[in-house]
């Protein structure tokens, strides 16, 4: 009779609890791990902020794929690296060689570039960027470090230094290296690269070169055009505007496709003041790749914004000054120099305290005569709820962060005020060593 009562309770119990639960409709939290609804038929897929560099969804982000020519995007970075640089021009003319005349011919994307064949590097670029030719590309290679071997070098260096720990390139288009023959240049392994790999790389690209949409934003163009045989190049990316699976603010970035790497794409939209970056390997159709993409871009803006936690001039409570060696006042003020954003999901709040931010203070560099403006520090914000893309190795509360810098200039003493401060600390620190020895004797 006991146990059946108990028995009777609990059934009514768990009824109650789900009652209300339905009744009062439990909003669940968005997660980047296990984010709802996406259902993503892919190998990998990740999807980032790019000011605060947050992972807001992730599915097997670490695990290295084929690329296929997603490679480009390394490619571009180091085109428009050496015309940042000088090292090359957009009007300079380049001239095809064998390799890139076999490219040409071959298969894949590609507007059949002709042996001997002279084009601007403008030219070639808009051919690499809006329609994946793989010659153009390798007659960028070859151009700015004199073989595609030497180039795929700068792409792997490249490639480390921006902490891409499941990359390794073999060419300089994501052509199949097997298909190459002996035109395959001398770098041993297989080309591979992750979602994260490829994030970062997507996000690094549209951060240090945001003119690079103005090649991969355009829907079409023609190459040789006014010229003998010319090439319609129909952009790859079909999120783009007057394209089937048009997307609100995307304007690139690269797609990719090989049988072995199935169909990929490390895309970009703006809305607002909001970047996302999403990257989706190994779709199982040209369709799926873009449904999955705007389903990812959706989940972003839909569920997130930038919720501001230190304005510009903010002073972090704990860290309001620094002293300052050498100055005529001893110690600086301390403010942001930027805003602090986080990413939040819409509709929750978030609580501001102290405790949520980190501080790292760099006292050597507060020395007289000190600017304003001068970095002093940094301070990150704790918070790990959606993790910085590049968080391997740095620990759990790795977060956003913005530099401190000093308020105002603080001028050098003259030796004669040092010299005094000196002796006055001087006496300061011995009145104290001779009341903490009185204060022991007569506490013994």
């Amino acid at each position: 009779m006991h146990q059946s009562f108990l028995s009777l309770f609990k059934r009514i119990l768990y009824a109650l609890i789900l009652f209300a639960l339905l009744l009062f409709d439990v909003p669940s939290v968005a997660r980047a791990e296990d984010a709802p609804g996406l259902d993503l038929n892919v190998r990998a897929a990740i999807l980032m902020e790019t000011e605060t560099g947050q992972i807001l969804y992730a599915q097997d982000p670490d695990t290295p794929y084929p690329p296929a020519s997603m490679t480009k995007m390394m490619a571009e970075y180091l085109v428009l690296e050496s015309i940042k640089n000088g090292k090359i021009h957009w009007d300079d003319r380049v001239v095809a060689s064998d390799y890139v005349y076999f490219l040409g011919k071959d298969k894949g994307s590609r507007v059949f570039i002709n042996q001997g064949e002279e084009r601007t590097v403008r030219e070639l670029f808009a051919a690499m960027a809006i329609y994946s030719a793989n010659d153009a590309t390798a007659m960028l290679a070859e151009y700015i470090a004199g073989s595609e071997t030497a180039f795929v070098q700068m792409m792997n260096e490249k490639a480390r230094a921006f902490g891409m720990e499941h990359t390794h390139f073999v060419t300089s288009s994501g052509y199949p290296e097997d298909d190459l023959g002996p035109y395959r240049p001398n770098i041993e392994g297989e080309q591979m690269m992750s979602a994260r790999d490829a994030a970062i790389l997507g996000w690094h690209l549209i951060t240090d070169f945001p003119e690079v949409t103005e090649f991969t934003a355009t829907p079409k163009a023609v190459f040789r055009e006014g010229e003998k045989n010319p090439v319609n190049m129909l952009n790859w990316n079909k999120l783009l505007p007057g394209m089937p699976f048009y997307y609100e603010g995307a304007d690139g970035l690269k797609t990719g496709h090989t049988s072995a790497a199935k169909w990929s794409i490390t895309a970009t939209a703006k809305r607002g003041d909001m970047r996302l970056v999403a990257v989706i390997i190994g779709a199982e159709s040209e369709d799926e790749r873009f449904t999955n993409v705007r389903r990812l871009f959706d989940y972003g803006f839909n569920n997130f914004s930038r919720v501001q936690v230190l304005s510009h001039g903010d002073v972090v409570p704990g860290y309001e000054t620094l002293k300052v060696s050498g100055g005529k006042r001893k110690d600086v003020s301390l403010v942001t120099d930027a805003a602090l954003h986080v990413m939040w999901p819409k509709g929750e709040t978030i609580d501001v305290t102290a405790d949520m931010f980190s501080v790292t203070l760099d006292a050597d560099k507060a020395v007289a005569p000190l600017k304003a403006g001068t970095v002093l520090g940094y301070v990150q914000l704790k918070h790990h709820r959606y993790p910085l893309i590049l968080e391997q190795g740095m620990g759990e509360n790795s977060g956003p962060e913005v530099a401190l810098v000093s308020r105002e200039d603080v001028e050098r003493a003259s030796p004669i005020a040092l010299f005094f401060r000196a002796i006055g600390s001087f006496i300061a620190d011995l009145w104290n060593s001779i009341m903490q020895a009185i204060g022991g004797w007569f506490g013994k």
